[in-house]
């Protein structure tokens, strides 16, 4: 994309996922992730000038005079996007790319948080973190984010979420709100998966394209391995070859199923073929349905 077709795209992305937080989702987002405005403190004695909508009816009652529930402010919620940049997501058998799906993912949640009053930042990676914005507040804040994952062009091809996540550790306080998004294309991440979950509430959202499950029968094809620049030809006019490409895409698609499981980590599965905000606003209603 040029970058006037950038600019358009950033803006039709504002005015559709406004109007999706704006209907739906930001009160999905709020029933998930409390932790933002104010909270119970403790109750105490009526004192002149106090509000008397702060009044406790039901303790006051009971000690025959009036006392009052005290709030103090919560800490703010911060939300860090982490978002695979790798060469493999650059691929999308639809007019759009993981990459661009991923922006439009990253701003409806973005969007979601400003709504709640929460932080937002960004990390953009590959084999290592190539780009990091400190966690902020506000409308150009947020359209920061999403062009920035649109212009971003990456350094390196391969993935590292290992390294993501220990950037992730060490930026963050404990008890961020983390998503992870990305086509887990990649292994070896697993303990520090475990150990970025324990400290933080992990989100892995996985963004998955119908050609990278199976394939079409459309005779020899060669297909090209984005990050590693590996080739393989396949005829797949064999339904053989084309049951065992799909079984071993399967095979990998569990394996990351059970990791993040073992983890204890929310998985929501995107593909790009479909619309991405019903396994979005399914994943918030079963967690705010867990507590």
């Amino acid at each position: 994309m040029n970058e006037k077709e950038i600019l358009k795209k950033i803006q039709r992305i504002e005015i559709f996922t406004n109007r999706l937080v704006s209907t739906v989702f930001a009160g999905e987002y709020e029933s998930v992730f409390k932790g933002q405005g104010i909270t119970f403190d403790e109750v105490r004695e009526y004192q002149a000038g106090d509000e008397i909508r702060t009044i406790d009816w039901n303790v006051t009652a009971r000690m025959g005079q009036a006392y009052i529930k005290k709030y103090v402010e919560e800490r703010e919620l911060v939300m860090m996007l982490v978002v695979d940049m790798s060469a493999s997501t650059r691929f999308g058998s639809i007019p759009e790319t993981k990459a661009e799906i991923a922006a439009e993912i990253a701003a409806l949640l973005a969007f979601s948080a400003i709504r709640n009053n929460d932080k937002v930042g960004l990390i953009c990676f590959t084999d290592t973190v190539e780009h990091f914005v400190a966690p902020r507040k506000g409308r150009r804040h947020v359209l920061r984010v999403v062009r920035d994952i649109l212009y971003f062009q990456p350094k390196q091809q391969g993935t590292n979420i290992e390294t993501a996540l220990e950037f992730v550790d060490h930026v963050l306080k404990p008890h961020s709100v983390v998503f992870l998004i990305s086509d887990f294309k990649t292994t070896g991440y697993e303990k520090q998966l475990r150990l970025s979950s324990k400290r933080h509430s992990l989100i892995a959202i996985t963004l998955q394209d119908r050609r990278e499950a199976e394939l079409p029968d459309v005779g020899l094809i060669e297909l090209e391995d984005a990050e590693t620049g590996e080739t393989t030809v396949i005829d797949t006019r064999s339904e053989e070859a084309r049951q065992l490409y799909k079984e071993l895409n399967q095979r990998a698609d569990a394996e990351r199923r059970q990791i993040l499981r073992a983890s204890q980590v929310d998985a929501v599965d995107v593909r790009t073929d479909e619309p991405y905000v019903k396994p979005l606003i399914r994943f918030f209603r079963q967690r705010a349905a867990k507590g």
